[in-house]
């Protein structure tokens, strides 16, 4: 939810709103913040303006002959076409996959069901994982796509819902892979990536050790420990003077911070 709430803050700053109360309050201990249906269909809106957006776009493709050059986005990607690029179609879906949960009777809950049961097919993951599987894509949306596409199953996994346990089973093959090119990537990782983008690493191994612990994915877990001790065990005193840098969205440091608590005891 967390994530949600910095989008909703982004949104608000941008806009100019002086009131938030109406879209969200704050904990009695100031612990936190409670979405409120509002700020949920408001947040809900934004993905939704995308999904079966396809361009602008920003497909980052390696192309290997004429033939796949000349491929449209929604070609290349049938599920996570939209939203300007893949990891934000992703994380697009995960926003109103977390929304409807919350908030099943959301105004817009009819459109969220409809868009995503037109992008989360058996057929269109399929061809998701047709393309990661292509020997230029190896390590395509590595590691920030791979996070996002774990916290969407996630997200759908032990969901007592009709279309939630149809995407779910869909997406496995695709997540199977996913967790597959995490744990070949894992040992070849001798140092991790410290900026405040896409590719930091602390954030994808986040995402990666929550889904494995929803999922009961043991081997995996322990990997994911095993390799952050491994990376930032020994760290100290972080420079965090030279926060944030031009193009930062996240906090190296804190990104670092929030992966060791999940490691290491308090």
């Amino acid at each position: 939810m967390r994530y949600i709430l910095l989008l909703l803050g982004l949104y608000i700053t941008l806009n100019g709103f002086g009131q938030v109360s109406d879209l969200y309050t704050v904990k009695k201990d100031s612990s936190g913040f409670i979405l409120t249906e509002k700020g949920a269909s408001l947040l809900a809106s934004l993905p939704l303006k995308c999904l079966d957006q396809e361009y602008p776009n920003k497909t980052s493709h390696t192309s290997a002959s004429n033939s796949d050059h000349v491929m449209t986005p929604r070609q290349l990607h049938p599920a996570f076409f939209g939203c300007f690029d893949w990891h934000s179609c992703v994380h697009g879906h995960w926003m109103l996959v977390k929304l409807l949960k919350q908030f099943p009777n959301l105004p817009e809950a009819a459109a969220i069901r409809t868009a995503i049961r037109k992008t989360i097919t058996p057929e269109n993951i399929l061809m998701e994982v047709k393309y990661l599987e292509a020997p230029l894509a190896r390590t395509w949306e590595r590691t920030y796509g791979w996070a996002w596409l774990l916290k969407l199953d996630e997200e759908l996994s032990g969901w007592d819902d009709v279309d939630g346990k149809a995407w779910h089973i869909a997406m496995q093959p695709l997540t199977a892979l996913i967790v597959q090119r995490w744990m070949e990537f894992i040992p070849r990782q001798t140092y991790p990536n410290r900026t405040g983008v896409h590719p930091n690493t602390a954030f994808g191994l986040v995402f990666a050790l929550d889904y494995a612990r929803t999922l009961k994915k043991k081997e995996f877990e322990n990997a994911i420990i095993t390799h952050a001790k491994k990376l930032f065990g020994d760290d100290k005193n972080a420079p965090a003077s030279w926060e944030p840098d031009g193009s930062d969205f996240l906090s190296p440091a804190l990104e670092e911070a929030d992966l060791m608590r999940r490691v290491l005891t308090p």
